[in-house]
């Protein structure tokens, strides 16, 4: 999931009339943007900002599990993301060493980077290893540590004649650990939390959040469905695994999530054009495909809309609500092997809403700071969902128990 940042303007909001006659449809209407009916939004932490980093993977997901504390426990915890990047690269840089450059080093990550940090390396809170703090500021900013950090790995990876030091450490890794020392900052062997003593291992353990309970899915028709298996993309370079569901099934989890209090982690492409932003930054949609006119079509806005160039649906389409594009599973398939869908970007999902269409939407969580029209939220139509997610996580029991049962989860 590598770092995408965007500047966020304010919105512009007008008024559409209804249509209420053939000829008055035949015209554009004046636009009002979004109007969003919320059902639900399910407690959540802060929102946080990643800033000039590639580290969506890790802020999604802390701020995950952060939420799944307070559905759990009622607790507010903000752990530090510096603290799993520091552990999670030196881990890559090993892989990318041991394979030779297959594997790459980058500042991306997955879900599963942070599931597997917190259960062997711990958790800290924020304030003991903050972002930004090693060069003054309370953001991160990568760029300098990128341009240092990426050579010396791949300098290792070229040369075969590694060396060690008296003790058998490869040099390599106390030279990389003082990089992300420097850059990033040490990482505290103990602290005290609320009047009492932790070690990084003893404060994961005491919040109570276990990585076992909970689950990585994924919806792709090149792997049978109901069965796990390893989502092919550069991020996943500990080569963890997703239970596959036909993408009804796997809507059908999401929906039943967030209808029982469970927010999901949600990995997805974030480039398409449907991703909104500039003046209507906050939306992610999918343009209707209305190619054909039905004979009861006539004087109705889809008929309006039929009519319309490619431009000016994506002109109209961008602006405010139009009827949702419903991809089917090989639409899902074919774009991600076109390189159309890509592992861009990681969030969380915690509400559902409606526009004045009746589109339904998920509401999401960024991590890219109190920017665009709704202050750090997304919100995501359930057809963009459908057409551009990669994998969700989520707890075990946010599954349907039928969906549960044919995966074999316990």
């Amino acid at each position: 999931m590598n770092f995408k940042k965007f500047l966020a303007a304010t919105a512009l909001a007008f008024a559409m009339p209804c249509f209420v006659n053939a000829q008055e449809a035949e015209q554009a209407p004046e636009k009002e943007g979004w109007i969003f009916s919320e059902e639900v939004r399910l407690p959540i932490t802060s929102m946080k900002d990643q800033n000039a980093a590639g580290t969506c993977w890790c802020y999604s997901t802390l701020s995950f599990v952060e939420a799944e504390l307070l559905r759990t426990t009622g607790k507010t915890y903000d752990f530090s993301e510096m603290f799993i990047v520091w552990n999670t690269y030196m881990d890559r840089a090993q892989a990318t060493v041991r394979t030779h450059g297959d594997i790459s080093f980058s500042q991306g990550g997955s879900f599963y980077d942070v599931l597997y940090g917190i259960k062997n390396f711990g958790l800290v809170p924020d304030a003991e290893m903050p972002a930004g703090y090693k060069h003054g500021d309370t953001l991160s900013d990568f760029s300098e540590f990128s341009s240092v950090c990426d050579p010396f790995v791949e300098g290792i990876v070229k040369n075969r004649k590694l060396q060690m030091s008296p003790e058998g450490t490869p040099l390599w890794k106390e030279a990389l650990a003082g990089i992300l020392n420097a850059y990033i900052g040490e990482r505290p062997e103990t602290f005290v939390y609320e009047g009492k003593e932790y070690t990084p291992q003893s404060f994961a353990e005491a919040t109570g959040f276990n990585p076992d309970d909970y689950v990585n899915l994924a919806s792709f028709s090149h792997h049978p469905f109901y069965e796990p298996f390893i989502i092919e993309v550069q991020d996943n370079w500990r080569w963890s695994t997703a239970y596959n569901l036909p993408i009804d099934e796997f809507m059908e989890v999401m929906n039943y999530a967030i209808d029982n209090g469970y927010t999901i982690a949600w990995g997805s492409d974030v480039s398409e054009k449907g991703w909104l932003r500039g003046e209507n930054a906050g939306i992610a949609v999918v343009l209707p495909d209305l190619e054909a006119r039905d004979n009861n079509d006539a004087g109705t806005d889809k008929a309006r809309w039929a009519g319309l160039s490619a431009a000016e649906r994506a002109k109209e389409g961008y602006s405010q609500p139009t009827p949702q594009r419903w991809v089917s599973q090989e639409e899902r398939q074919q774009a991600y092997d076109n390189y159309e869908t890509g592992d861009d970007h990681g969030m969380i999902i915690y509400g559902k809403a409606n526009d004045q269409l009746g589109n339904n939407y998920f509401i999401v969580k960024n991590s890219w700071g109190v920017t665009g029209n709704y202050d750090g939220t997304f919100y995501a139509s359930e057809a963009f969902v459908r057409y551009k997610t990669m994998n969700i996580v989520l707890h075990k029991d946010a599954l349907p128990k039928h969906i549960k049962k044919a995966l074999g989860i316990k």
